[in-house]
C-alpha cells in the first residue's frame, strides 16, 4: 500500500529555494483511493491509544489531521504562523535555517489532562513539530507522538523531538 502513495508523491527539485528538493503530496491528496489509505493508516496506528484532540500544523498538516480527529472521535485544532488566529494564543519560537520561527496555539484548544496527537504532512529538521509538542506541553497537556506522511530520515529531526513517540508511514 505504501508504495503506491511513495510513487505518488513527486520531488520537486529547487523549490522553494535552490537546492531544496520538495516533497509534493498533492498528487496522493488528488486520488481517492489513496487519500484514503493514508488516513485509515494513521487511524490504524493511534486508534487504540485515546486520542483526545488531534493538532494540525499549518498548513499541509491540517489537510491530514482534520480527518484523523474525525475518525478517531477527537477534537481538532491547529497551530498557526503568529497573527493568523483570531483568539488569544500562546507561542512557541523555534530555530530556522537562517531565522527564526514561531508557532501559535489558541490558550484554550487543549488543556490539562487532554491527550494530543501531532500531525504534518513531512518531517525534515524537527523544528516546527518541536515547537508544536512544547505547546502542547506549556498547556499541561499529554503529548502521544507525532504522525508525519513522511519523514526525511537524513535530517534527523526525529531526533529533535525528544523521547516522543514519532510514526511517520514512509520514510526518504
Amino acid at each position: 500500500m505504501m508504495d503506491a502513495v511513495r510513487a505518488r508523491i513527486r520531488d520537486v527539485p529547487d523549490f522553494p529555494k535552490k537546492g531544496i528538493v520538495f516533497k509534493d503530496i498533492t498528487p496522493v491528496l488528488s486520488d481517492p483511493h489513496t487519500f484514503r489509505e493514508v488516513i485509515d493508516a494513521f487511524v490504524g496506528r493511534w486508534k487504540g491509544e485515546r486520542v483526545d484532540k488531534v493538532i494540525g500544523i499549518e498548513s499541509r498538516g491540517f489537510i491530514f489531521a482534520a480527518p484523523i480527529a474525525y475518525a478517531l472521535g477527537a477534537g481538532f485544532t491547529i497551530v498557526r504562523k503568529p497573527g493568523k488566529l483570531p483568539w488569544e494564543t500562546i507561542r512557541e519560537v523555534y530555530a530556522l535555517e537562517y531565522g527564526e520561527g514561531a508557532l501559535e496555539l489558541h490558550i484554550d484548544a487543549i488543556g490539562p489532562g487532554d491527550r494530543v496527537l501531532v500531525v504534518d504532512d513531512v518531517l525534515a529538521t524537527g523544528g516546527t513539530a518541536g515547537a508544536a509538542g512544547r505547546l502542547v506541553a506549556r498547556q499541561g497537556a499529554e503529548l502521544l507522538g507525532y504522525s508525519f506522511l513522511a519523514e526525511l530520515s537524513f535530517l534527523n529531526g526525529a531526533r529533535q523531538l525528544g523521547h516522543a513517540k514519532v510514526h511517520s508511514l514512509l520514510t526518504f
